[in-house]
């Protein structure tokens, strides 16, 4: 790999994105995505706050440019360079070029098709594009590969409950969770198994308040 690719070399991390079930579901930001990240904090993209560029977020946008340029010339000369599709795939998703990045991920995934954190940012891009069939096939892959991937088992019950509004196919995905990480929570704290029971309370309480309108 070039000098310039090593670059942008990233460290396997977790990072979570929050959003809102909605729905009338469990109130609060709940859904995680786990990412390859870099050493140091940034900013996911659906956290940014809409307000003037300051001088620091500026220079920022001029290296991640500055970074997808490198990155986009390797792959253009090496094209079998899979580290440097997949670190190109992070950088589109970190700048919220979705389609970019999907095609980044499935380069890098024709190249390492047994990555599941590759798998699981795909499915996050395919989310976000609007499929979210694809998503959960991506999640489903991952979690394939690797049965105790918490992230992929995590997120496909968010696409099931959030985007799908499947709340019983959701429990069921989040039960598997449970058998693989008995203590694992949501990104606001929450318990697996608070979620579940809560999802379970609004379930029995919608039909009897269709009931009485």
């Amino acid at each position: 790999m070039s000098e310039k690719s090593n670059m942008v070399k990233k460290e396997t991390l977790i990072y979570a994105l929050l959003i809102g079930f909605g729905v009338g579901f469990i109130a609060g930001a709940v859904f995680a995505v786990y990412k390859l990240a870099p050493s140091a904090p940034h900013e996911h993209p659906a956290q940014q706050t809409q307000t003037q560029a300051t001088p620091d977020s500026q220079q920022l946008q001029q290296q991640t440019a500055a970074a997808i340029a490198n990155l986009e010339a390797e792959v253009t000369q090496n094209h079998d360079n899979v580290e440097a599709w997949t670190q190109l795939g992070h950088l589109y998703y970190d700048s919220s070029q979705v389609e970019k990045a999907i095609k980044a991920y499935t380069h890098s995934l024709k190249l390492q098709p047994d990555n599941p954190n590759v798998l699981t940012d795909l499915g996050v891009m395919y989310r976000r594009n609007k499929q979210p069939q694809k998503a959960l096939e991506s999640f489903e892959k991952a979690f394939a590969i690797d049965p105790n991937h918490i992230p992929s088992r995590l997120n496909k019950g968010i696409v099931l409950l959030y985007d799908l509004n499947n709340p019983a196919a959701a429990i069921v995905a989040w039960e598997e969770l449970l058998q693989v990480s008995p203590q694992a929570k949501l990104n606001n704290g929450m318990p697996i198994q608070q979620a579940i029971d809560e999802i379970r309370k609004q379930m029995q309480e919608a039909p009897a308040k269709q009931g009485e309108q």
